[in-house]
């Protein structure tokens, strides 16, 4: 088998003790590996230097630019995005070893198999989850400067793995909040900026659409109860985005 190109790791992070150990542990196959921290208050930093001395700090200006900036540390050209609440299957890894030794795509999404309150999600829009490529060749890919949900420009191919990255994105309903709250309010500032204005028709339906869409034409059902949490929870995601939208049209907190 001809030799792989070599591939550089990037892990983002904001006070993930709970996770960084076990993230890091399943990329020790990786040539190069790349921790950013946004001034962690908790051990983050000192248990990645366990693993890697490469840890840089950033300010947050957002996700689109926060991972701009991690794959601008990167050495090497090919990079494997890697959320702090993930780890890398075996067999992907594996996989990547082999797809790197001739890479036929400048991108490739990986399906995730996410925990959520004692299951595994199956449904709901959960599985295979491709928000965004994780493996690249930076030389042609960026991502957007979204401050959430950043989309991204891809010039070239996008490929699909068959291995998995797995993911605990919400260990507690409690977790799941907190996120949320974050979350909504730099969505909102997203929308804003994109010239969205609010109304209270989307106020209204945009909720109870999201349930309906996760729990129902997604399947989110045939989860069990988790899955009609998890639908439910989106729900008021769904609700708070707009809340906190409206909340900067009058110049509130959000602003």
């Amino acid at each position: 088998m001809a030799e792989r190109s070599p591939v550089s790791a990037y892990v983002i992070t904001l006070n993930e003790e709970a996770n960084i150990a076990a993230c890091l542990e399943s990329l020790g196959w990786v040539d190069d590996l790349v921790v950013v921290d946004s001034a962690s208050t908790d051990r983050t930093v000192e248990i990645a230097r366990r693993y890697t001395d490469r840890i840089f700090q950033e300010e947050f200006c957002g996700f689109g630019r926060l991972r701009n900036a991690a794959v601008a540390r990167c050495r090497h050209d090919w990079v494997l995005s890697v959320d702090a609440d993930e780890r890398v299957s075996p067999d992907l890894a594996a996989e990547i070893e082999r797809e790197l030794a001739a890479p036929r795509h400048a991108a490739y999404f990986v399906p995730r198999r996410s925990h959520f309150l004692g299951h595994w999600i199956r449904h709901g829009g959960w599985y295979p989850d491709y928000r965004q490529p994780q493996l690249f060749d930076r030389r042609r890919f960026r991502y957007r400067h979204d401050l959430v949900h950043e989309g991204f420009e891809c010039q070239g191919s996008l490929g699909y793995l068959r291995g998995h990255v797995v993911q605990y994105p919400f260990r507690t309903v409690a977790q799941f909040l907190q996120k949320m709250d974050r979350y909504s309010e730099l969505r909102a500032r997203d929308l804003a900026a994109a010239g969205r204005r609010f109304s209270p028709l989307r106020l209204v339906f945009g909720p109870p659409f999201t349930f309906v869409r996760m729990y129902v034409l997604r399947q989110g059902f045939r989860d069990g109860l988790p899955g009609l949490v998890l639908s439910s929870l989106y729900a008021y995601y769904t609700l708070l985005k707009y809340v906190r939208l409206w909340e900067q049209a009058q110049g509130g907190a959000g602003r």
